[in-house]
């Protein structure tokens, strides 16, 4: 069976036919206000509860009006998504596929303007980040998920049938369903952790993020339109909480899909083991949190290749990614040849409305984040042992705007070094040249995450000595990179510790994850006698 191949990235040069259809996407969106009903069953719900998505460059632009899930409604989802499974069981994984196929096939094609559009919208993405991720990486995701699936039933059977004996396994779904929490940051991953247990028979119950209900929606339309059966997949805007309780109130609750935060994670975490006693089986748990994302640089490295993975890596999409690099360890002489030089780079950078493709930067997503944000720099600014050497402004009169930060700092210990800040800060920590073993311990030992990170050095001996040293501390590890921008099948995704399972998603392990085998075994002559041979008398 030939595998898929990644997604083609469109480049939206000037005049090109993709950027004249965007821009005028982009219009057409800005020009309406979407009501955007909970999908249960296949069908639309009204709720009347409504909460209003806005445009984080521009908070004052309504682009959609939200009914919020109440409880009847998310005890609706979850009946509906266990009435669904064995319908969408019998229809068997050939047909599964081809309906996943199929929506890959439309995201590739007339919906591609659309679900980029919406996510430039609603989550402030450049043409470029909205291509990658809501475009490429989708579609990948439902290709080679697909792919992986369909090899698993020959990978797994059983090695050995002596005579008289067939032994086989049943590659079965989860019973039950599979409640998918996910994030603002990634279209794709927010409709890759309901499709995903899908495709191997099991049923979900979507909770998208507040920050992200549009782009979803469009997608959760797309996957409808592919011919995706009614309750497979439902759709419910609303809190968190009161959804994670209706679900594990339901005793055929089956398993958690999450990206988010390490906090709420293991919160989620904590009430499925107190609700154990209540579920008919024990639920997968799979789930991707935070990161603080490390660049360790040698003294022998290539500089300008440094320079620019910490300007991609820390600020593309104003470091609201996962992987972005948000703590940097420096050599003192590298430093001292390119941080003037680095400064000068970032203050380029120009920053304002994603339909302005000469921006490099746009907002952070609300209010909220830009509070937390502002407040890690407003604290480092009164810090004797920090220095903002480029940044430091904000602004959120009009959009939730904030400047491509770099702290220095003396205290590799600093909340900046240590904490997930989750917005376009770097902080860096200028080490003398002969500490580079310290520092890779210093790394190490630091934080509590492990999600990306990457080493930068010209000699294979000390790439070596980083790789070994740092094993357990990035679950994507990059050399000479930035630790940002894992592709599907080729870096699937995921990191340990207090970054989450590490279930790979992009990969067949996380597929793996929602299947529950059943080992089989035929025999063709029975036996007539209850008696062994032992027993016979001498």
């Amino acid at each position: 069976m030939n595998h898929p191949v990644n997604e083609p990235i469109l480049g939206y040069s000037p005049g090109s036919k993709e950027r004249i259809e965007i821009k005028a996407e982009l219009d057409r969106q800005m020009s309406e206000v979407i009501e955007i009903p909970c999908i249960i069953n296949g069908k639309e719900v009204f709720t009347g509860n409504i909460a209003t998505q806005v445009i984080p460059h521009n908070h004052s632009h309504i682009i959609a009006r939200v009914h919020m899930a109440g409880k009847d409604e998310m005890e609706n989802a979850c009946k509906a998504a266990v009435n669904a499974q064995q319908n969408w069981i019998d229809i068997g994984l050939e047909s599964r596929c081809e309906i996943f196929e199929k929506c890959a096939d439309l995201l590739a094609g007339e919906w591609r303007m659309r679900v980029n559009a919406s996510t430039m919208l609603n989550q402030s993405k450049t043409v470029f980040q909205a291509e990658i991720d809501s475009a490429c990486e989708l579609i990948d995701f439902w290709r080679f998920n697909c792919f992986y699936a369909r090899n698993f039933h020959d990978d797994f059977q059983p090695l050995v049938s002596p005579p008289g004996v067939k032994n086989s396994t049943e590659i079965r779904p989860l019973e039950g369903f599979v409640l998918s929490i996910t994030p603002f940051n990634f279209t794709s991953i927010a409709a890759n952790l309901p499709s995903a247990p899908a495709i191997v028979g099991c049923t979900s119950v979507w909770k998208p993020s507040r920050n992200s209900y549009l782009s979803n929606y469009v997608l959760m339309q797309l996957m409808m339109e592919a011919g995706l059966p009614d309750g497979v997949i439902n759709f419910l805007p609303g809190s968190g909480a009161e959804i994670t309780e209706v679900a594990l109130a339901n005793p055929d609750f089956a398993g958690l899909h999450f990206t988010g935060s390490t906090a709420t994670f293991q919160g989620l975490w904590q009430e499925i083991g107190i609700a154990l006693p209540n579920l008919r089986s024990y639920p997968r748990i799979v789930g991707e949190t935070g990161g603080k994302d490390f660049v360790v640089a040698h003294p022998n490295c290539n500089e300008r290749g440094l320079l620019v993975a910490l300007l991609r890596g820390s600020f593309e999409f104003q470091g609201q990614k996962c992987s972005a690099a948000s703590r940097a360890y420096v050599p003192q002489s590298v430093w001292s040849s390119i941080s003037d030089e680095l400064c000068d780079e970032i203050r380029k950078i120009k920053m304002g409305d994603a339909k302005d493709f000469t921006n490099f930067m746009t907002a952070v997503i609300d209010q909220r984040s830009f509070d937390k944000i502002t407040g890690y720099i407003d604290r480092a600014k009164e810090d004797k042992s920090c220095e903002v050497i480029v940044g430091g402004n904000y602004d959120d009169s009009i959009g939730w705007f904030i400047e491509p930060t770099i702290i220095v700092t003396s205290n590799p210990k600093s909340e900046t070094m240590i904490d997930e800040i989750f917005g376009p800060v770097l902080t860096v920590y200028v080490y003398d040249d002969d500490k580079f073993d310290e520092v890779l311990t210093l790394c190490d030992e630091s934080s509590p995450y492990a999600l990306t990170g990457s080493i930068f050095a010209n000699d294979e001996s000390d790439v070596q000595k980083a790789f070994n040293a740092l094993r357990f501390t990035a679950g994507n590890f990059y050399i000479n990179d930035k630790p940002t921008g894992a592709v599907v099948a080729q870096q699937p995704f995921g990191g340990a510790r207090a970054s989450g399972t590490n279930d790979k998603a992009g990969g067949p392990l996380n597929l793996l994850r929602w299947i529950s085998p059943r080992s089989v075994k035929r025999t063709f002559e029975p036996p007539q006698d209850w008696d062994y041979q032992f027993m016979q008398s001498e």
